[in-house]
C-alpha cells in the first residue's frame, strides 16, 4: 500500500510540475519520457527473463496473448461495422 502511494504522490507531484511549467517549451521531455519506456521495458523484460514461472509458461503467455489479440481485432472490427450502420441507418448509400 505505502509503495501505491509513493507512485501517485510521484505522479501528482509531476502533474504539479507540468502545471507550473506548462508556458515553457521543454524539447527535452518527449525525448527523455521515450528513452525512459524504453528502458522502463527493457528492464522489465530482464526481470521476466529471470522468473522461471515466466519461461517455463512462455508457450503458454504466447498462445493467450494471441487469442487476446484475434478476439480484440474481432470484438473491434464488429462494433465498428455496426456503429457505422447504426450512424448511416436509413442513407442510400452510406453516404451523407
Amino acid at each position: 500500500m505505502a509503495n501505491m502511494l509513493k507512485v501517485v504522490a510521484i505522479m501528482l507531484s509531476g502533474i504539479a510540475v507540468g502545471f507550473l511549467l506548462r508556458k515553457r517549451q521543454l524539447r527535452v521531455v518527449p525525448h527523455a519520457v521515450t528513452v525512459l519506456i524504453w528502458l522502463l521495458l527493457f528492464f522489465l523484460g530482464v526481470e521476466a527473463g529471470q522468473n522461471p514461472q515466466v519461461i517455463a509458461g512462455i508457450s503458454n503467455l504466447g498462445l493467450e496473448a494471441l487469442w487476446l489479440s484475434l478476439t480484440g481485432i474481432a470484438g473491434t472490427v464488429l462494433f465498428s461495422w455496426a456503429l457505422w450502420r447504426w450512424v448511416n441507418h436509413g442513407k442510400k448509400g452510406g453516404k451523407r
